[in-house]
């Protein structure tokens, strides 16, 4: 009988597989990207599991579970990539290395404040709106979070001269009812114009179960799976 840890395993070759083929199809080398595996709901007993297969990086979206699951498996890298209550900021630094949602200015002096009260550096990607790329109906597009890429700048000169915080990139999700190809090629041009003024903001966090091999041709470093590795969501939480 297969077990939980077979089934994650075999989940994993396949994601490997897909990862892999993408980076051929695109001309790029595999270590270019790198999985970060989304564990909302799920146990941490496979976020350990997952961690035994290789998994160095791994997400929640929410912050009940980040700090329930994070210092269980202090040695990954946890990334937090929900939408972020500015209150919360103190937690969100105390458990995770990496944001990705930052979306607003209140959220960048939030999340400064705490991360310089845990003595540590927090990496910051903005969410960007990819509203309008490839998208049939803009409104639904927009629902999908993050700024508009002419405010990019802006937020991103507030990262990078806040104390406590680290420019990172940029994070998107393509909108509901849009071609990805179209919405990811746009945030590459996001993140393009970005790296300009500040180099060293290189990651693109794009691609997730449905739509991994678009980000990838178009630039992404860091892919969000949760479906294809654990299956299903659980109906808890």
């Amino acid at each position: 009988m297969s077990t939980r840890a077979d089934e994650l395993r075999q989940n994993l070759v396949q994601v490997q597989e897909r990862i892999e083929k993408a980076c051929q199809a695109a001309g790029r080398a595999r270590d270019e990207v790198t999985l970060v595996a989304i564990t909302k709901t799920f146990p941490v007993s496979d976020v350990r599991a997952l961690a035994g297969l290789g998994i160095q990086d791994v997400g929640e979206n929410r912050e009940q579970e980040l700090k329930s699951k994070a210092p269980e498996c202090p040695d990954l890298t946890w990334h937090f990539v929900g939408q972020l209550q500015s209150k919360k900021s103190r937690s969100i630094a105390r458990y995770a290395s990496v944001v990705h949602s930052v979306d607003r200015s209140s959220l960048v002096e939030a999340l400064s404040k705490a991360a310089v009260a845990e003595e540590k550096t927090l990496r910051c990607l903005i969410q960007v709106s990819l509203a309008g790329y490839g998208s049939a109906d803009a409104a639904t597009g927009a629902s999908r979070g993050g700024v508009a890429p002419a405010d990019v700048p802006e937020l991103a000169a507030e990262i990078a001269t806040a104390d406590g915080l680290e420019l990172g990139g940029v994070m998107a999700v393509a909108p509901l009812g849009s071609d990805p190809e179209e919405a990811f090629a746009g945030l590459r041009e996001v993140a393009s114009r970005l790296r300009s003024e500040h180099p060293g903001a290189d990651w693109i966090s794009a691609g997730m179960t449905g739509d991994l091999e678009a980000a990838i041709k178009h630039g992404a470093t860091h892919v969000r799976l949760g479906r294809a590795l654990l299956g299903t969501r659980s109906l808890l939480g």
